[in-house]
């Protein structure tokens, strides 16, 4: 039984007396309580490592204590807050890279399709240099006269107005698509290339994943680089 101390204690804290009743198992209430949730923040959206240096470096919500920067793929990093009371952290910022929406994977497109997407959704470098020449010159009847071994192609291309060359295939290529925010160097990774009569060509990813790992490690080292003057303000996972 709970002495009047405690029953004025509880009507203190917004109970009526009307809805406590005391028996000889306890106080009960007649209504039933429910936990009011913190206030939660609204999320900042973004789409660039520049947006999460800056904002880390102004600090113009004044958090205190240290934000946890967790890089959640190759594509997403956020911002974390410190645990509140009830030990959740809640999101402040989100940072979702803007990637081409023309690559292709495991699927044969005709060779114009593909000529335009490895030049606008591919960074430069020398097997891009090849596929690009070898995809414009190719002919119909090449790639139905074409040498297979089952791991390169052989095919004879126009080099010329009437003159003809076998060129190989280079297989695998190594090749860095845009797959992450544009402040980091792109990955590059290994792609089987592939063309059939059409003529189409296609790229099937031979890496099994690894250059996600690459690429949020050169996310992590980008932030830890530019945000090293205030590196007691946060923590960074990968």
């Amino acid at each position: 039984m709970l002495n009047k101390e405690a029953l004025e204690y509880l009507v203190g804290l917004g109970y009526e007396e009307d809805v406590l009743v005391e028996t000889e198992k306890g106080l009960f209430s007649k209504t039933k309580l429910e936990r009011v949730e913190l206030p939660q923040i609204e999320t900042l959206k973004v789409s660039n490592l520049t947006s999460i240096v800056d904002f880390m470096k102004a600090n113009i919500d004044g958090i205190e204590g240290k934000l946890l920067i967790q890089v959640v793929s190759p594509r997403e990093v956020k911002i974390l807050s410190p645990l509140d009371t009830d030990r959740n952290r809640q999101e402040i910022l989100r940072a979702v890279a803007i990637l081409p929406d023309n690559i292709i994977y495991d699927r044969f497109i005709d060779t114009e399709r593909f000529n335009i997407m490895l030049q606008s959704g591919f960074a430069d470098n020398e097997d891009k240099k090849l596929l690009l020449k070898f995809t414009g010159l190719i002919r119909d009847e090449a790639v139905k006269d074409t040498g297979d071994d089952g791991i390169s192609q052989q095919a004879t291309i126009k080099t010329g107005v009437a003159s003809v060359a076998d060129a190989k295939v280079p297989n695998p290529a190594t090749l860095a698509p845009y797959r992450t925010f544009p402040e980091i160097e792109q990955v590059e990774s290994k792609f089987i290339f592939r063309m059939r009569s059409g003529p189409e060509a296609a790229l099937f990813e031979a890496d099994g994943g690894a250059w996600k790992n690459w690429a949020m490690r050169r996310i992590k080292e980008h932030l830890v680089e530019n945000l090293k003057e205030i590196e007691s303000r946060y923590e960074i996972i990968s």
